[in-house]
């Protein structure tokens, strides 16, 4: 399983490298669509710019769908401001507070790619006495662009407006010890384990005894990635997603996370029941865990109308929505998870 393990963090580095907030992902859909490709899968770009994956297996009348996204979060130019600063909205559930500092590239509709930064306005402490207690929100924060500007006509001539995409720096690291640091491992990690999964079955030539196909979706971030492009057969979906790590949870960055329920409710009490039987017959080390503040693909899927079981495991994943970490074990786990729910 090692094998599988290093590529699905080879793949999900690769593709943390791909700038991809909701709604600018057609690079990120590339990658993906090129990847399950190559490791001779059929794979197709939905209307909506979601990859949709056959895997194969037997029965196709009871079908398993496995999810995760490809979105990150990220921001948007609201206003091109007098001082040539840009104002900007959050795109999904960036948090102004742990973006301040970061390096950022603002992408244009027609022109090009420009770099910045998001900074406090009036950043230098030497000048601003009300630095530390300034609360830090979208109208606090301003995106200081690397360019020769002191006024919004002089913005303007560089082609940026309203409406452009904002990307941050994900800044990925994969320590000696193991730890994987990056910002956007939510959810990108988990499509990196599904690729994984995905050359398991080639390499050791398995066949599943239920139908098995993967849709990585691009607008999960803003709530509606999975409500769309079922496969007709499936009576199960589980989301792969980034497991919760934090006070008053079980999990560590080391499991995989099995979520009995979320801010959406319950999840089916028999997926539960066969994902904990999973990862004991594989013998991973797991932890069931109820999230707090959690939204997920499958539950697209299921307020969309479709009428199927649902399931969400995810490699431990701490710092959520901000710097994040996990750790290939943490992989290694899922992987286990996923092997053992099939097999």
């Amino acid at each position: 399983m090692e094998h599988y393990v290093n590529f699905a963090v080879e793949k999900t580095m690769e593709l943390l490298a791909i700038d991809s907030p909701t709604g600018y992902t057609r690079a990120a859909e590339d990658f993906v669509l090129r990847e399950f490709s190559a490791l001779g899968y059929s794979a197709q770009r939905t209307v909506k710019g979601g990859i949709l994956i056959d895997l194969g297996g037997k029965n196709a009348d009871d079908a398993l769908l496995l999810e995760a996204h490809a979105d990150t979060l990220g921001g948007m130019v609201a206003e091109i401001k007098g001082s040539g600063r840009l104002r900007i909205v959050n795109v999904g559930g960036l948090n102004a507070n742990n973006t301040e500092a970061e390096n950022c590239r603002v992408v244009t509709k027609f022109d090009g790619v420009y770099e910045g930064t998001l900074q406090l306005c009036n950043a230098s402490l030497h000048v601003n006495g009300d630095y530390g207690s300034t609360q830090r929100k979208w109208d606090t924060v301003e995106v200081v662009l690397d360019e020769p500007v002191g006024s919004a006509d002089d913005v303007k001539k560089l082609g940026i407006s309203v409406g452009d995409f904002v990307c941050f720096e994900p800044r990925t690291r994969l320590t000696k010890s193991g730890y994987i640091k990056s910002r956007f491992l939510d959810d990108k990690l988990s499509v990196g384990i599904l690729l994984g999964f995905a050359k398991y079955l080639r390499d050791e030539g398995l066949t599943p005894e239920r139908r098995v196909y993967v849709h990585v979706t691009v607008y999960e971030e803003v709530g509606h990635g999975g409500a769309a492009s079922v496969p007709a057969g499936v009576t199960e979906a589980i989301s792969v997603d980034m497991g919760c790590v934090g006070e008053g949870l079980q999990c560590t960055e080391h499991q995989v996370s099995i979520c009995a329920k979320d801010s959406g409710g319950p999840y089916s009490y028999e997926v539960v029941q066969k994902l904990i039987a999973a990862a004991k017959k594989e013998k991973a080390d797991y932890a069931v865990d109820i999230y707090p503040h959690y939204g997920s693909d499958v539950e697209a899927t299921l307020s969309a109308g479709h009428d199927l079981r649902h399931g969400l495991i995810g490699a431990g994943v701490y710092a959520s929505h901000g710097y994040e970490r996990s750790h290939v074990d943490g992989v290694r786990n899922t992987l286990l998870v996923l092997k053992g729910y099939l097999f």
